[in-house]
């Protein structure tokens, strides 16, 4: 089957490519019109992003059965395909295929076949030609209605990485934060909106065994093994000043002051008896609530020169139920802990990335003029991240921070990053969890986006 479907990409690929030799090169895309206007086209894009890192482990890590106190490791972040087009002037579509997080500890059913997958299927209506106040829609997709980094388009991210946070229930009750979902969404105005109803795939289907809730401690919640309820979602923002893209529902992370943007967004996510408690008799079951609020600013500062400033702020209350927690680590270089008392996946570079509580996540990121380093060498934007997250259970806030630049070859199409990221560790003391120092990690990433 997998053999098939990239036979169909690789035809697919050919016959855009020949489409657009017709095109000017100067569009870097493969795009094909379907009409004289070129209002109905199809378009081709491919991603790629190469990792090579560096990172301190954390207490307890294991490596293929060693104990490690650093790794060294060599890893594909993302690598995708996206196909999609406006077919008439009512309908679009939109499939995007890849992997993530694939190293040298990736693997299926015991082997190293690329675990590649539908990241999305979705198929739209517009109501109105030429109008952006109601787009319906449904299949799978990460539109959704948390925030703006929970539906991101990884390809203009301004940081190495997303806040992996903001997607909340990230292979939890979803496919990498796709959900099988219908919602309406559109522009009103100033106002984009997103309402969206999502069906949630059951947690006994992640690709993990859960733990039987009655060798689970009690107190704290975790995703319920029983039941199914849908899940509803919200999202609004409010335009000041140029109004966003709605080709797809994936969210620009920074437009290298192309537009002037300054966006207000609030968003929510709730589902009824998503998690419990109990000791496997008697459970209590517990609502998911999730809300955000938030202000992105991304706009030139000076056009002559070419420099632009991005910069986000928000603010996320995550109620998962009483004590729940979850670790999680980036395409995590170490395979086990031999430290049993903490939490699954607690080896490597992961620190608790969900929890019930509140966080703040803060970035900034400046783009230096175009000829800093000559003409024809690309520009650089130095960035700094922050995410500082009140967790019950953890005595001290979960700081995670990061420290890097960009190096713009040609724009989001050809870009390094290198990246410094520190993260706490902690020792579990009972129920809870002690902070205990630091540790770091370096990337440099290469990305390939066309």
């Amino acid at each position: 089957m997998i053999k098939r479907f990239l036979l169909g990409w690789g035809f697919c690929l050919l016959f855009l490519h020949a489409a657009a030799q017709e095109a000017p090169k100067e569009t870097d895309e493969l795009r094909f019109k379907l009409n004289e206007s070129g209002s109905h086209y199809v378009k081709l894009t491919l991603l790629n992003q190469v990792w090579l890192r560096y990172d301190q482990s954390n207490p307890g890590t294991l490596v293929l059965g060693e104990p490690a106190s650093s790794t060294v490791d060599i890893g594909l972040r993302r690598t995708r395909f996206q196909f999609f087009g406006q077919l008439s002037d009512h309908v679009s579509f939109y499939f995007q295929y890849g992997l993530n997080n694939f190293n040298y500890l990736a693997q299926n059913s015991g082997n190293r076949k690329l675990v590649a997958f539908f990241h999305d299927a979705l198929l739209e209506y517009k109501v109105k030609k030429d109008d952006e106040r109601l787009i319906l829609g449904g299949g799978l997709t990460i539109a959704n209605g948390l925030s703006r980094f929970s539906q991101p388009s990884i390809g203009t991210i301004m940081t190495m990485d997303v806040p992996v946070f903001a997607q909340a229930t990230v292979d939890q009750t979803d496919e990498f934060s796709r959900k099988l979902s219908v919602f309406a969404r559109g522009q009103l105005g100033r106002l984009d909106y997103r309402v969206v109803l999502s069906d949630p795939f059951p947690i006994t289907t992640n690709g993990t065994i859960p733990t039987p809730i009655s060798v689970v401690n009690s107190k704290n919640a975790s995703f319920a093994q029983v039941g199914h309820e849908l899940q509803y979602q919200g999202f609004f923002m409010w335009n000041f000043f140029d109004k966003e893209s709605h080709v797809t529902p994936y969210m620009t992370g920074t437009y290298l002051g192309k537009k002037k943007v300054l966006n207000l967004e609030a968003g929510f996510i709730r589902q009824r008896n998503a998690l419990w408690t109990g000791d496997g008799v008697t459970n209590t079951f517990h609502d998911m609530k999730l809300w955000s609020v938030a202000a992105f600013y991304d706009a030139p500062l000076n056009p002559e020169k070419g420099t632009a400033l991005s910069a986000y702020l928000g603010y996320f209350d995550y109620n998962f139920g009483p004590g729940y927690v979850r670790y999680n680590g980036i395409m995590n270089p170490a395979s086990s802990s031999s430290i049993s008392a903490m939490p699954a996946g607690s080896q490597g570079n992961a620190f608790p990335m969900f929890g019930t509580g509140q966080v703040v996540y803060a970035q900034a990121g400046y783009l230096l003029k175009r000829d800093l380093l000559g003409e024809g060498h690309g520009a650089l934007m130095p960035y700094a991240s922050v995410t500082s997250a009140n967790y019950q259970r953890f005595d001290k806030p979960v700081l995670v921070w990061d420290v890097g630049v960009n190096w713009f070859l040609k724009g989001h199409m050809s870009k390094f990053t290198l990246d410094y990221q520190q993260r706490p560790i902690y020792e579990p003391t009972g129920n809870d969890f002690k902070s205990i120092g630091t540790r770091g990690q370096v990337v440099l990433q290469y990305q390939v986006f066309f």
